[in-house]
């Protein structure tokens, strides 16, 4: 048998179907636990709820970065 031709499995561009079928359950896990979130959250206590939300806001917000004023500025003169 010459080495590297393709003998056997599953054709070029075909999906894999457990991979399918896993993607779509998980989808549906995801699903059902953002609809209990709100039920979930009322029932954690405040400080418990303000940490999982602070771990989940990356997920929601950009993070922004710091801008130091006058660095690499056009107007970033010497003034002494």
């Amino acid at each position: 048998m010459a080495k590297g031709i393709k003998t056997g499995g599953r054709g070029q561009g075909t999906p894999n179907r457990l991979t399918k079928e896993l993607r779509a359950a998980l989808k549906e896990i995801i699903f059902q636990e953002f609809a209990a979130l709100p039920d979930r959250l009322d029932k954690l206590e405040p400080k418990d709820r303000i940490e999982l939300l602070t771990k989940l806001l990356p997920y929601v917000l950009p993070k922004v970065e710091s801008v130091i004023p006058g660095h690499g500025e056009p107007w970033d003169t010497d003034w002494s």
